[in-house]
């Protein structure tokens, strides 16, 4: 498992790949730790590394981003214990920056995408981002109806009977207010009032608590009303979710209503126009930090103009128009102990290095995954140097280590002042440690370089990659089949007897029939049971019938991750359609393979991967065999009913002067319709601005409908 923080530009699609799935589940189990459970095992810090770096990996390979991934979804799933609120309007999470040279691309982002200079003529807000817990809070009439937490972004947690008690939220407005208001913002606890808290917890000779945000979020989620009135818990309003009327055009100006209103807001806000002031405000906040009454891990920017947030919209869990300047993470020295060998479901041979357990940002760490033999040699993927020549890492060394890419640190460089005479060269090995087949590097047919990762050539003969095959193949976004974890598929690949063993995907559905006739019961074996047996195999057979993009993701083709396995879904409708393209594009050439290279998303990389393994005669065996026991289901065609673009492909061309390229793309896929990169006798509509070219002659060849921009939003008013 690429699980590693290696530079970004150093990874292959494959390696990203990898290292996305696991950072999809490790941010999910730290989401809920902390917004399910108030338990949070890692530093904000900490927690944020690991969330830009799956952003980082997303935004050179936009291709591999996942269903799950932690860009698209934001807390967790409300807790049982309170009923569900669902929010009219969702709550978002923000995307998040670390450096100046971070804000500067923001900033940058915001005037390319609305097609304009950088001029300074823009306006933003900034205000510290306070580390609480995100609440909604509904009024009718001007009175507090409802009040929910945060939750999984779209439902969350009714907690309304507790957030009366908060003396700074008004339980009423005053006169005049829109008659629907959702009012949003952070619910805290100062750090006065935690040491406070402490102190008499102390005294009373019971467990004191760990910090404020903690407490603070505990505390609101109490069954007993009365408990959380016992803790003082404090708010700031900087948002709104619902509105029957905008009583202001800019964020500025709806923060200075929401005082009006009586709700307290961060008085260190600021309206502010260069980059530079921007920055400069960010530093100061950082330096005012330690002597304020209550904790924050950043400054907040947001675009101010409302109707310049609207056009720029949002991605599929954030807007573009708001961004989070994170104050930094940690750093620590520790030694490598040994280096170790993983072999993933691709054959990939992964370096682990063992560390001298230290504490970073809290959290103590012993292992760093070195990614591959290059990076130990300080070597970037293009070649480049991104250590010191000398700079190799080995066993023994003292090494630098960051936690902010992965839970598992990042080795930033050597100490060479503390090597010892006896270290010597890491000698990347030749074969698997596995199995003992010859491992090797391919060679890029166009480039003729070597491909970064070493691999082992042993494929289902491996172990290793036999086995992370079956468990990717049962995993919650392919087949989710519940009773078959990483330890259950380990039992039965190792099992002697021929009626337990599953060593392929169609093992897995022919397990109940070969026990029917077996002497050796799988309930009668350690860690089983009746009950567990059963629910096994309804667990399977629930999964005969299973969605189209889950079967393709399911098969573990290389580069093909959930959001890739969703386009393929979408463009080819059923697996039939699907499995026909790809052998009629077996040469790599002609109209198949024309068609899966236009699908906007999937690059010639990617589609050359799932070619070639449909060339696979083994995979294919495998396929047969699975096909005659589950039957993926046609996909859902992505309609919006009133649109009269919906299920259209179109295409883009020219210079676009009312909208920009990412807005019209954006735009169009709100609408339902498909957006390629280039004309095919399959294109519904080309949208033409002036100095198109080759799309355009394409477009004429095919006799494809053609509009200019103005047409293209007369066609949508209608």
């Amino acid at each position: 498992m690429a699980n590693a923080k290696s530079p970004v530009e150093t990874l292959t699609e494959e390696e990203a790949a990898a290292e996305l799935a696991f950072l999809a589940a490790e941010i999910a189990r730290h989401d809920e730790l902390y917004h399910g459970q108030d338990a949070p095992e890692i530093s904000d810090a900490d927690y944020d590394a690991l969330k830009r770096r799956n952003e980082e990996i997303e935004a050179r390979f936009p291709a591999l981003v996942r269903d799950d991934s932690p860009s698209r979804r934001v807390g967790s799933a409300p807790l049982a214990t309170f009923a569900p609120i669902t929010h009219a309007r969702p709550m978002l999470s923000l995307d998040n920056t670390f450096s100046d040279e971070d804000v500067r691309d923001f900033v940058a982002s915001v005037y390319r995408f609305l097609g304009r200079l950088p001029d300074d003529s823009i306006a933003f807000t900034a205000e510290p981002k306070i580390d609480g817990l995100s609440m909604s809070i509904r009024y009718e009439n001007g009175r507090l109806v409802t009040a929910a937490t945060r939750g999984d972004g779209t439902t969350g947690e009714n907690v309304t009977a507790n957030v009366l008690t908060i003396a700074e939220i008004p339980n009423r407005l005053p006169a005049g207010v829109p008659a629907v208001v959702e009012v949003r913002g952070e619910v805290y606890m100062a750090k006065s009032d935690f040491l406070a808290l402490n102190e008499k917890m102390a005294a009373e000779g019971r467990q004191t608590y760990v910090n404020p945000r903690n407490t603070a979020a505990g505390s609101l989620r109490q069954l007993d009303a009365a408990v959380t009135a016992s803790r003082k818990l404090r708010f700031f309003a900087y948002a709104w979710g619902e509105m029957s009327a905008m009583p202001a055009d800019t964020q500025y100006g709806m923060i200075e209503v929401l005082k009006s209103w009586g709700f307290p807001v961060n008085p260190m806000t600021q309206r502010l126009f260069r980059v530079d002031d921007i920055i400069n405000h960010y530093r100061e906040i950082g330096l005012a930090r330690p002597d304020l009454d209550y904790d924050i891990d950043g400054v907040v920017y947001k675009v101010d103009e409302l109707a310049l947030q609207e056009r720029l919209g949002f991605r599929s869990r954030s807007p573009r128009w708001a961004t989070a300047h994170k104050f930094p993470a940690e750093q620590a020295f520790t030694t490598v102990e040994r280096i170790d060998i993983q072999v993933g479901r691709t054959g990939a041979l992964t370096p682990v290095a063992r560390l001298t357990p230290v504490t970073v940002g809290g959290v103590v760490v012993t292992n760093a995954t070195l990614h591959n033999a290059d990076y130990i040699e300080g070597i970037g993927n293009s070649g480049e140097r991104i250590r010191e020549e000398d700079h190799d890492i080995r066993v023994g060394d003292t090494v630098i280590v960051q936690r902010a890419g992965d839970v598992i640190p990042q080795v930033l460089d050597v100490l060479m002042e503390k090597r010892p005479a006896e270290a010597h060269r890491y000698e990347f090995p030749k074969t698997c440690p596995v199995c003992g087949s010859h491992a090797v590097r391919e060679r890029h047919e166009k480039t003729g370089r070597l491909d970064s990762v070493t691999r082992c050539t042993g494929g289902f003969v491996c172990r290793a990659q036999a086995v992370e095959h079956l468990k990717h193949f049962v995993s919650r976004n392919a087949f989710d089949i519940e009773g078959l974890g990483a330890k259950q598929v380990d039992f039965f690949f190792e099992a002697e007897d021929p009626s337990l063993t599953i060593r392929t995907a169609p093992d897995i559905f022919t397990l109940e029939k070969r026990q029917a006739s077996s002497l050796t019961k799988l309930e009668n074996i350690d860690g089983f049971g009746k009950v567990s047996v059963r629910k096994l195999y309804d667990a399977i057979n629930a999964r005969r019938s299973i969605a189209l993009n889950r079967f393709i993701y399911a098969l573990g083709i290389r580069h093909v991750g959930e959001t890739n396995a969703k386009l393929l879904a979408r463009a080819y409708g059923t697996y039939e359609a699907f499995a026909t393209a790809m052998k009629e594009a077996e040469g790599l050439s002609g109209e198949a393979w024309n068609d899966l290279n236009n699908i906007e998303g999937i690059g010639e990389v990617v589609a050359r991967a799932i070619v070639e393994f449909y060339k696979e005669p083994r995979n294919l065996d495998v396929l047969g065999r699975l096909l005659e026991e589950v039957t993926p289901e046609a996909a859902e065609a992505v309609v919006v009913s009133s649109s009269p673009v919906a299920g259209k492909t179109v295409v883009f061309t020219g210079s676009l002067e009312k909208m920009t390229r990412d807005e019209a793309k954006a735009m169009a896929e709100r609408l339902g319709a498909k957006v390629a990169g280039s004309v095919s006798k399959k294109t519904d509509l080309v949208v033409a601005g002036p100095g198109a070219g080759s799309k355009l002659d394409k477009a004429k060849e095919f006799d494809v409908e053609v509009i200019d921009e103005d047409g293209w939003f007369e066609l949508i008013k209608g």
